[in-house]
């Protein structure tokens, strides 16, 4: 990619995300918005001040949001959103915080040295390979300075982590401490319960089992049962109720406007009333019959939530096998009442295995067929390549600068693009596993996601030009893995950037637009829901989706922090715009459905060991390239260093997130 082309993609993102964060600005201001722009406000009934109708300054874009959000405190946000919206807001600072100083470093020393690597000018200083670590000749001592900040960088970043880790720890333990007298704090999720030979039912053994083996903690259970015969007559009772309510309203707004209208509309109105009362009645009838206890008894699930007189009695039967059978009476802590997975409790404990590896084929067949997009990405980024393939491609540079858009801006579009539906795919592949509660779902997805976009958007964008070339090697000389990685990477630095850019200022700027849902607003308005109260749009904040989006750029810009340090400038505005964007979309959009109490970090904290792993590898790939196999040998002691430090956090952190202390918070 030429210069041309990187500077056409960052004109467009630039123009594309000051065109739609003035839109916003003005949207946000129009009373009609609010259930787009302020759902969660109007969801917990808080007053939304607006402007006058008819003022100048409601139709004029402002930037007063921005220096809102700096102002904003994290106390403020795990009081008002819980500490996972936190680990979001975290997870930005953390990027601002690492990449800052690398920024002044890469500018400051590495653009100069790889400038001048050749002893002299490059020959082609307009090319993007003049600032960038390819342009230092073999051999050259200047490999020394990169070395030498690899070492401030990791270490940096290793600083950073532990940093982190045990602040979010802190405020874990904090949180714990809030919630400790919380009902689900002494509840414990047993599934796998055996039928009692005797009275042929699941609660009377579950009342016997825990009486006998928990005498002196156990207090009272709830059996579950399967309710998905119900689904459809409470859907049912719903959406009568809702046409009643609409006729009434109807009604009413008729009786005001037209009094001969009512004349001749109110008997019809009235007899419709009437037989969906009717019908309302007879389906509750129903209801109550189906929740008879001789009904229940026949929908027994295997499962029940058992409840503790104290939380170490809860938390010791949650953390230990209660049967020589694996499968047979297993506990867990039980999630909160809002996180809870009614359906997956009736999948049974013996079939659970089959459906985590039905996602993980699935999963597999997803990354498979994600392939194709992502070669012809590169192919179409590749344009001297492109031509050989497809000649008619050349017909492109006719038009005087549709060459530097197709090249440079357009494959970043098309990425994203189809990188935008993959968390929601990989999250309804999470909640076909069986998991019991949401959180877990979205955990389970977060992941996947991850190591979808490390695998497609990374690996695959460096090595899809010769993709079977690539691997075939990597398989048969794997001690060749560190110098083919550098090798890739060194070639695609100019096409990251112009992902971190759409992704980044265009990808962030309609999230905090919602133009879907602007859309769908307006054609409601003008449609079925013509004159009718307008509802919040309320959906949960998507840590599946954010997290593994933006852990991707920072793996990218540490991998490129020495190898192409022109990056770096970019991602500080990629965390910078991402902070404030999702400290308005938190405060004011996103509800909260269920707390970890900062569960994600551990995720968090493993994706960005990887990256500065990535990192390291990459550059003793690149030393080895430059014929200074001295810097490679000196650099596995800082990769052995990353890899116990990992360990250690492994030992002194993870385990306060994976348990529950039995000692009293």
């Amino acid at each position: 990619m030429n210069p041309q082309s990187l500077l056409a993609s960052a004109s467009i993102n630039i123009g594309l995300a000051l065109v739609v964060l003035s839109l916003f600005s003005v949207f946000k201001k129009q009373p009609s918005n609010a259930p787009v722009y302020y759902a969660r406000r109007l969801a917990k009934r808080h007053h939304i001040p607006f402007d006058p109708p008819l003022t100048l300054r409601r139709f004029l874009p402002s930037v007063s949001w921005i220096p809102r959000a700096f102002r904003v405190t994290e106390d403020e946000i795990v009081q008002s959103s819980g500490l996972d919206a936190l680990i979001i807001i975290r997870l930005f600072k953390f990027g601002i915080k690492f990449f800052l100083p690398c920024t002044l470093i890469g500018l400051v020393i590495l653009l100069p040295v790889n400038y001048n690597g050749q002893d002299g000018p490059p020959v082609d200083y307009l090319s993007m390979d003049s600032l960038a670590i390819s342009n230092i000749r073999k051999g050259s001592d200047r490999l020394w300075v990169h070395f030498t900040c690899l070492w401030l960088m990791s270490f940096y970043g290793l600083y950073l982590l532990y940093k982190e880790y045990k602040e979010i720890l802190g405020k874990r333990i904090h949180q714990l401490q809030i919630i400790r007298h919380r009902p689900d704090q002494f509840t414990v999720l047993v599934r796998g319960i055996p039928l009692c030979t005797g009275h042929k039912a699941r609660g009377c053994s579950v009342d016997h089992f825990f009486s006998k083996h928990h005498p002196y903690s156990y207090h009272s259970y709830q059996m579950m049962f399967n309710g998905s015969y119900l689904e459809d007559l409470l859907d049912q009772a719903k959406s009568t109720a809702r046409k009643i309510e609409d006729l009434r309203k109807r009604s009413s707004v008729e009786k005001h406007n037209r009094e001969f209208l009512l004349l001749c509309t109110n008997g019809e109105d009235s007899a419709k009333i009437t037989l969906l009362e009717e019908k309302l009645q007879e389906l509750s009838h129903r209801i109550h019959q189906l929740q008879c206890e001789d009904m229940l008894q026949d929908k027994e699930l295997p499962v029940a939530f058992v409840i503790f007189k104290s939380r170490w009695g809860a938390a010791l039967a949650a953390q230990s096998q209660q049967h020589s059978h694996p499968l047979l009476w297993t506990t867990e802590v039980a999630p909160e009442p809002r996180d809870v997975s009614w359906k997956n409790l009736a999948i049974p404990n013996r079939v659970l295995p089959l459906y985590k590896i039905g996602v993980i084929l699935a999963a597999t067949l997803l990354t498979i067929f994600f392939a194709v997009p992502v070669t012809a990405v590169q192919g179409i980024a590749r344009f001297e390549k492109l031509k050989k393939w497809f000649p008619p491609a050349m017909a492109v540079q006719l038009i005087p600068g549709l060459s530097s858009i197709v090249t440079g801006y357009l494959p970043s579009v098309i990425l994203n693009g189809f990188i935008y539906v993959i968390p929601f795919a990989m999250l309804g592949m999470a909640k076909l596993a069986g998991y019991v509660s949401k959180s877990k779902e979205e955990l389970k997805a977060c992941d996947m996601v991850f190591y979808f976009l490390v695998g497609n958007v990374f690996f695959l964008s460096l090595v899809s030009g010769s993709l079977l070339d690539e691997i075939g090697e990597s398989v048969t000389h794997p001690k060749n893995f560190p110098s083919h990685l550098a090798r890739a990477v060194s070639a695609q630095g100019d096409f990251f950037i112009t992902y971190i850019l759409t992704d980044g200022l265009s990808g962030f700027s309609l999230e905090i637009l919602q133009p879907g849902l602007l859309l769908w607003d307006l054609i409601k308005s003008l449609t079925y829901r013509r004159g009718k109260e307008k509802k919040p749009y309320l959906y949960s904040l998507p840590y599946f989706r954010v997290i593994p989006v933006v852990s991707l750029a920072m793996l990218i810009g540490m991998v490129y922090a020495l190898v192409a340090p022109l990056l770096l400038p970019f991602l500080i505005c990629y965390f910078c715009l991402g902070y404030v964007v999702y400290i308005n979309q938190i405060a004011d959009v996103y509800e909260v459905t269920y707390e970890t109490c900062g569960k994600y970090w551990p995720y968090i904290h493993h994706y960005i060991l990887v990256a500065i792993i990535l990192m390291q590898v990459t550059m003793i790939g690149l030393f080895g390239l430059k014929s200074k196999p001295a810097a490679s040998i000196c650099t596995v002691p800082l990769l052995l260093f990353s890899l116990l430090f990992n360990g250690y956090c492994k030992l002194r952190f993870y385990p306060t997130f994976r348990n529950y202390s039995i000692q009293p918070l």
